[in-house]
């Protein structure tokens, strides 16, 4: 069953990357990004879209030029997910074919966002909106706007999010930091599943 999590890879290097792909994607966690700040990020990227073809959304994060968007399409990426709201960036994403994500903190941010065509508003940082912020953001969001929490987090808070209404969460360092092994990544993608599971079905 998959779910709406966002796996952020921030600092992956293109030989570990699929192995951890695979693992995310066997435990349930099936949209991954790549932030552009990583080491070769779209070599990562390509090898994510090849090995998991199908199985996963595959993109890129911190993607902050209309050149980046390119780049990422190139590499088979379908995603991309941004910290801040850019129109050129969105409408580049949506004319050629791909997910557009990004970053809002404000009302203003949000509706340019959906303006320029943006899929979904990532929430970013998360722990300065906070739960109560979101509520009232989407009180005036047009119905079914999907939203991303991302930036603080986490197994602790997932249902005081959802109860706020929001679509889904990014995960970064609570699930991947550069110095893990595939067998801890995917120990911490399990009970980060569990724990929204958990939230979800409560």
């Amino acid at each position: 069953m998959s779910r709406p999590i966002i796996a952020i890879l921030r600092g992956v290097h293109p030989d570990q990357v699929t192995a951890i792909g695979r693992a995310l994607v066997e435990v349930g966690i099936d949209r991954i990004e790549v932030p552009m700040n990583s080491p070769q990020p779209l070599a990562s990227i390509a090898a994510l879209a090849r090995c998991l073809d199908g199985k996963a959304e595959i993109g890129a994060g911190t993607v902050l030029t209309v050149e980046q968007v390119a780049a990422v399409k190139d590499a088979g990426g379908t995603l991309v997910v941004s910290p801040d709201c850019n129109p050129a960036v969105i409408e580049a994403t949506k004319a050629a074919g791909m997910t557009s994500c990004p970053g809002v903190a404000t009302a203003t941010e949000c509706f340019t966002a959906l303006r320029h065509g943006a899929d979904g508003l990532k929430f970013f940082p998360s722990f300065l909106i906070g739960p109560e912020g979101l509520v009232a953001i989407r009180a005036v969001l047009p119905p079914g706007t999907e939203t991303w929490a991302v930036g603080g987090v986490g197994p602790t808070n997932f249902a005081d999010w959802l109860g706020a209404g929001v679509t889904g969460f990014g995960i970064g360092s609570a699930l991947y930091t550069p110095d893990l092994g595939v067998a801890e990544v995917r120990q911490r993608a399990v009970a980060i599943v569990a724990a929204y599971d958990e939230a979800h079905n409560r």
